[in-house]
């Protein structure tokens, strides 16, 4: 553990407000020749295989346009005017072989990665792919605002630059992000890698005095803010849209995949991504079919294990649009995401999504409806009948992956009963009935001890301390009040109830029974609220909690039966339990705060979130070194 110790007393935060120097002997780094003139950035190696593997667009043609018979079309990046570091991640920048003092220290350094100027053996791209959009296929969408620099071979890493302006692929937008969504996408990615979760990866931030104007709460009310880029990195970042490029005329929008036709570049598309990807699928088949199937299958696991590790953290991604889901199962492109405080299954954090489509509770079955998105678009390489096997296991994969975590959750190690899934339910209904915080609640259950044969008649009494720890982060009257209030404004509903029995076919095209639904059960909870006092509402969620931990504790007596120690079970279970319920998660608030400090040009606030992420994940990454299995965060990405 002395080692341990010592990488802890390193940690340290960089960011452009606070930049801690090593002190390095630099004796006799003059004789080493040429290779000391160059900075880290400009020594960084690319091989760049993407675009030697895949189409190229020929055009050279400025301004958006269709591009056909292309994965990626050559850019160059909109140089922004005095860029300068935000914030960095030492861990992130460290897969690229580069250490993040002599990034901070290189005078070019937020230019190199803000795509200003362009690192020796970069090549500038963007990636065209399509997508389903809330439902519906839209078409080309693409790179319109990420910029490809290349592919370094130290591990196999791709790297971009989000927000490096105009690409074929910007529609009507200016290929510009601004300062508020480049900090909460470098957070974010970090909090999530941080957490355990499979990712891509985010290794700076650089701002610059370049503006673009923008409407935040789109009022009308628009400003300019400072255009500023994120650098991300991950193996690669091939989505299922980018199969959807050879979709054919969509039978509700009309459209069609700008390459459609072109079976043969989804054919040498994807055999690029599984012989890079996945060799072992590549070197285990012969067969194509049985190739492609089995590749199939294993992106079908990763996106149904990755959905359910979302779901045991309270994570809401927002936008599972299919060009929003990585064809390596890694959480890809952090727009209006949330952290849910309070549990509600309902949980939207997105505010364009009024129907609800990506929901907290039903993001495991969009990722379903977007493998069978992916599954079309790989037809005839994938056969219908094969990719309908496969998504049929989808279910029972995602199912056991959410058990075996919450299990881990509860604590419940040496048994898995048949009555652990009601138990786990019955904990999410009772957590939403309350108003309880999600995060803080899974952490406080370990303070719920195993029963012991000692304790006879205190069992009341410890039933009872379990639920005073656990009303502390139950809701108010008022706090309940004000999540139940329906957010459809009361004549509207009113309207579309009517419309559903009057004209049932208008009612379909303008809104659908599961919103209104909701609606209105809303409404019901609220008058129940509204007509219960601050006492009775204590009562019931007392009466609430006493019933699940009765429930709890007499699971946990299943656990001592094997005749086991007690105390050594018991400090076992604590260690895993607090390893798999975050302390910490990037709320919304946090995140806030960050942005508008450093919107006014304090950037401290980035630094040390950052810098406790980074601590976060060294601790469990000392826990999976002296772990005898890998814990449920281990990413098992496979790269050649």
């Amino acid at each position: 553990m002395a080692s341990a110790g010592a990488r802890l007393a390193r940690l340290s935060i960089s960011c452009s407000a606070v930049i801690l120097r090593r002190s390095l002997s630099h004796a006799g780094m003059e004789d080493m020749g040429v290779n000391t003139s160059r900075s880290c950035l400009e020594r960084l190696e690319f091989d760049n295989v993407a675009l030697k593997k895949l189409p190229l667009d020929p055009s050279t043609e400025p301004g958006v346009r269709q591009v056909r018979g292309a994965c990626f079309s050559r850019v160059q990046p909109t140089p922004l005017k005095n860029p300068k570091f935000v914030a960095v991640s030492g861990p992130a920048l460290a897969l690229l072989g580069l250490d993040a003092d002599e990034v901070l220290k290189d005078p070019l350094g937020p230019e190199y990665l803000s795509g200003s100027k362009v690192m020796p053996g970069s090549e500038p791209a963007a990636h065209c792919y399509c997508g389903h959009q809330f439902g519906q296929f839209a078409g080309q969408l693409g790179d319109g605002a990420a910029c490809y620099l290349g592919e370094n071979p130290t591990g196999r890493w791709e790297i971009q630059v989000k927000g490096a302006g105009l690409t074929p692929y910007s529609r009507q937008a200016d290929g510009r992000k601004v300062l508020r969504s480049s900090i909460r996408e470098f957070l974010c990615s970090e909090a999530v890698f941080a957490l355990g979760l499979p990712t891509t990866r985010a290794g700076s931030v650089v701002t610059s005095d370049s503006r673009v104007l923008r409407d935040v709460f789109y009022d009308g009310n628009a400003r300019m803010e400072r255009c500023s880029v994120v650098l991300r990195i991950a193996p690669s970042f091939i989505r299922f849209g980018s199969f959807e490029i050879f979709k054919r005329a969509d039978e509700f929008t009309g459209r069609q995949g700008p390459s459609y036709g072109h079976d043969e570049i989804r054919t040498q598309m994807l055999d690029y991504v599984i012989e890079s990807f996945y060799p072992e699928i590549h070197q285990n088949h012969s067969d194509r079919i049985e190739r492609n199937t089995a590749f199939f299958r294993e992106v079908t696991l990763r996106t149904a294990r990755l959905v359910a590790q979302w779901q045991c953290v309270g994570f809401c991604h927002g936008v599972l649009n299919t060009d929003n889901m990585s064809i390596l199962g890694l959480t890809l492109d952090y727009g209006p995401f949330g952290f849910m405080d309070r549990f509600d299954p309902d949980f939207i954090c997105n505010g364009s999504d009024t129907s609800g489509r990506y929901s907290y509770q039903a993001q495991p079955a969009i990722c379903r409806w977007n493998l069978a998105q992916l599954a079309e678009a790989l037809v005839p390489d994938l056969p219908p009948d094969r990719a309908e096997q496969v998504l049929d296991e989808y279910l029972p994969i995602y199912n056991g992956f959410y058990l075996s975590n919450m299990r881990k959750k509860l604590g419940l190690l040496r048994k898995e009963e048949p009555e652990d899934e009601i138990l786990i339910t019955e904990l999410m209904q009772t957590m939403h009935n309350t108003g309880a915080d999600f995060t803080n609640t899974f952490r406080s259950l370990s303070q719920i001890s195993c029963p012991t044969q000692q304790e006879g008649e205190d069992e009341t009494e410890v039933i009872k301390q379990a639920t005073e720890l656990l009303l502390q982060q139950c809701a108010s009257l008022e706090e309940l009040k004000a999540a139940n209030r329906p957010t459809m404004d009361p004549r509207e509903l009113a309207m579309l109830l009517s419309m559903a029995q009057s004209n049932p076919a208008l009612f379909q095209m303008i809104s659908d029974r599961k919103t209104v639904a909701r609606q209105l059960e809303r409404l019901s909870r609220l008058k129940e609220l509204m007509d219960t006092t601050a006492e009775q509402l204590r009562a019931k969620q007392t009466e609430d909690w006493s019933r699940w931990i009765k429930k709890y504790r007499q699971r946990l007596a299943c656990e001592c039966e094997s005749g086991l120690d007690v105390k050594e079970l018991q400090e076992e279970r604590v260690h895993v339990m607090n390893n798999n319920n975050p302390y910490v998660v990037l709320r919304n608030y946090i995140a806030q705060n960050a942005v508008e400090a450093a919107e006014n040009d304090d950037f401290s606030e980035v630094g040390p979130l950052q810098a406790w992420f980074q601590f976060y994940s060294l601790l469990r990454d000392i826990h999976y070194r002296n772990s005898s299995g890998p814990p449920m965060w281990a990413n098992e990405i496979c790269v050649t």
